[in-house]
């Protein structure tokens, strides 16, 4: 699956982003079966876990960094997924990745995805 991320951009502290991530998927992949994740990385540092959803989008996970203030969601039939990140802070700062994994379940190991998208840049300002 190919997946094209959008929706960063400057915004100052407090404020809110929303990241979109569009999937483009071969003959015999189904989006609706993919476990889609978030990722993040600032300058400097590994890249990191945000969130995740599952293949269903009936659950999803958070780093303890985001959660409170950031939700992930998905519409299949648009083969698309979602972050809302809200009371944005400095430090979320970062190049942020959607990536896809034929798990189906909740999974926060990069390690273990399968399709990256090409990162959105979000700067948040104090």
């Amino acid at each position: 699956v190919q997946l094209q991320a959008s929706g960063g951009g400057l915004v100052q502290a407090g404020g809110s982003l929303r990241l979109g991530c569009t999937a483009s998927t071969a003959s015999g992949y189904t989006f609706s079966t993919y476990t889609m994740g978030w990722f993040r990385q600032a300058p400097g540092k590994e890249r990191q876990f945000v969130a995740t959803i599952t293949a269903n989008g009936a659950s999803t996970y958070y780093a303890d960094s985001v959660k409170g203030r950031f939700t992930i969601s998905r519409d299949n039939a648009k083969k698309a997924a979602y972050l809302q990140m809200n009371s944005l802070k400095p430090e979320d700062t970062a190049v942020y990745y959607c990536a896809a994994d034929r798990g189906g379940g909740l999974n926060r190991g990069l390690a273990s995805y399968d399709s990256w998208g090409q990162g959105t840049q979000v700067t948040v300002s104090s």
